[in-house]
């Protein structure tokens, strides 16, 4: 892996498809953002939303980072959904095989979390490591790793509970790391400083404030958000409150984006199409003057 592909891979996951969630948020979810009790405008409101979604989105995309990793060592990466007891799916963050062991990481950012998360955490990690021992027996090595080494709020109850299940699986290889230990393990100690560097180069490369004007580039936004469910958009253009209190006009600042998707209404077939671009042309007349 070199930066170009890192940089691919966290630009596809945090930032691809941000308009999609958000207009879906927004007719799902509309009460979070509108309100005359919030002491927040609403561009702040929609930049506060937008910096949460990135911190989510950063673990998969860290996610995908480790693995490519892992499969450029020689690893075969196997199908991380999986069936626990009673058929409960269950999805592993790493799972991979060298031929003779099997490799299963539950993998967080950060461990930083309160007394209730922390539990869950450590029951999820059991489900899949009993599921994975019936598979697998001991021939299993199973990981509980946190990426930033600089957050270890609860090291003591993890190390305390990995412990413990080392008592039940007597066979299984368990580990506990954070940041470059689990590099080290795998024998590519190398490439966690090089992470860290490739890192800082990305985020010095980020605007101070992410880009909430989806009219700052129309056609691309319309390219990006025109296939939205015809439920959603009805939702969105319906919802008066989101227009009068000003969280359309946050996203959409000049509508250009709008009279595109509303053209795109207009070219559709049936009553529900046609519908949508009456409606939404006299939202635009009505907000933006045309």
């Amino acid at each position: 892996m070199d930066y170009q592909e890192f940089a691919q891979v966290l630009n596809k996951h945090i930032f691809y498809g941000n308009k999609r969630e958000l207009l879906v948020r927004l007719a799902n979810n509309p009460e979070r953002f509108i309100g005359l009790f919030r002491p927040s405008k609403p561009s702040t409101k929609i930049l506060q939303h937008l910096l949460q979604s990135y911190e989510i989105r950063m673990g998969d995309a860290l996610e995908e980072i480790i693995g490519l990793v892992i499969q450029g060592q020689g690893y075969i990466l196997l199908d991380k959904n999986i069936q626990g007891e009673n058929s409960e799916l269950l999805r592993l963050d790493q799972y991979f095989t060298d031929g003779e062991k099997y490799y299963f990481i539950e993998q967080k950012i950060r461990d930083d979390h309160d007394s209730t998360k922390k539990r869950g955490q450590m029951q999820n990690f059991e489900k899949k490591l009993n599921a994975l021992y019936q598979r697998h027996g001991g021939n299993l090595v199973g990981i509980m790793y946190f990426i930033d080494p600089d957050f270890s709020k609860n090291k003591n109850y993890y190390q305390e509970e990995i412990q413990t299940l080392r008592g039940k699986y007597e066979q299984v290889e368990l580990h506990l790391f954070y940041g470059k230990q689990l590099f080290e393990y795998l024998g590519i100690a190398d490439f966690w400083d090089k992470m860290l560097g490739w890192l800082k180069q990305w985020k010095e490369d980020l605007p101070e404030i992410p880009e909430i004007n989806f009219d700052a580039n129309p056609y691309e936004s319309f390219m990006e958000i025109k296939d939205i469910n015809a439920s959603i958009w009805q939702k969105i253009i319906s919802n008066e409150k989101l227009w009068e209190e000003g969280i359309i006009k946050a996203l959409f600042r000049t509508g250009d984006t709008l009279k595109l998707i509303q053209e795109e209404f207009s070219k559709m077939k049936g009553k529900v199409y046609k519908q949508l671009a009456d409606d939404l042309r006299e939202k635009i007349v009505k907000y933006y003057g045309g």
